[in-house]
């Protein structure tokens, strides 16, 4: 293997986002960061003050959540969250967007949601949450292309609490659709290295993911027996296989089963009932 555990490291955002996370995690959340040398935390609002004190001699940034995890605030609360957030010391804001106004394809109102966010950012780097588990492949496109019009860094598959985390699918055509010269974030659902190499092979520059420490760890041993990195089938990975009709809109939903994602060639869904 060509990567290093320490450039594995400097992928991750590593990150807690749970309502009742006390200050005492995000304490361990930036020892864990300092210790592995991770890219940055990814934290909610509330602690980014905190975290930026925590971490401020170090190159590991702050990042944090605004919009989350609905995306449904106004633009106007977004972009206020965001300059109050760049103000206590984050470096980067990972904004969820307008996905009912997406998938209603009122495109000026997600070009303008993205923008408000981007000019309140500053100095920081923006990444754009689709929740791609909600969206077809052509609204998924869609959000990237509107992300990269006004000047997002980064595109981002999944808050981790919709319906469906980052798929090798899904980052594979976000990266298709921006391009080399913007970042593509997986996150959701990434809970070992093997997941995580394999969102890197299909091209995320980044992984949000509260199991950093695990990953690393396990990736280090891992160079030691060839049987740790043995492919799975491919039928594993396919987004169809999440589909989930409780957690989904119907029509996403229909749209996911109809498919067979990693192997369009086959005539039939294997996952349908």
């Amino acid at each position: 293997m060509d990567l290093t555990a320490e450039a594995l490291a400097k992928t991750i955002d590593h990150t807690v986002l749970k309502a009742e996370t006390k200050r005492s995690k995000i304490l361990q959340l930036c020892e864990e960061a300092l210790t592995y040398n991770f890219a940055a935390v990814c934290i909610n609002p509330v602690h980014v003050a905190y975290a930026a004190e925590l971490l401020k001699d170090s190159d590991v940034k702050v990042c944090c959540v605004v919009g989350f995890p609905l995306g449904a605030n106004t633009s106007a609360t977004k972009a206020y969250e965001t300059k109050e957030s760049v103000r206590g010391g984050a470096h980067e804001v990972d904004m969820v967007v307008n996905v009912g106004a997406l998938r209603d394809e009122n495109f000026e109102l997600v070009r303008s949601d993205i923008e408000a966010v981007v000019s309140a950012s500053g100095d920081a780097h923006t990444k754009v949450i689709l929740e791609t588990g909600l969206l077809t492949d052509d609204q998924k496109k869609k959000g990237c292309l509107l992300s990269k019009e006004v000047g997002a860094d980064f595109v981002k598959t999944s808050t981790g609490f919709g319906p469906m985390g980052a798929t090798p699918y899904d980052v594979r055509l976000m990266r298709e659709t921006v391009g080399k010269d913007m970042g593509v974030k997986a996150a959701g659902g990434i809970r070992n290295f093997k997941d995580a190499i394999k969102m890197i092979d299909a091209g995320a520059d980044r992984l949000g993911t509260s199991a950093g420490v695990a990953i690393v760890e396990d990736f280090r041993w891992a160079q030691y027996s060839d049987s740790w990195m043995q492919e799975d089938r491919p039928c594993w990975d396919c987004p169809s296989r999440q589909a989930n009709l409780a957690k989904q809109p119907k029509e996403v939903y229909v749209w996911y089963k109809e498919r067979c994602l990693v192997c369009p060639d086959r005539s039939e869904n294997v996952f349908n009932d």
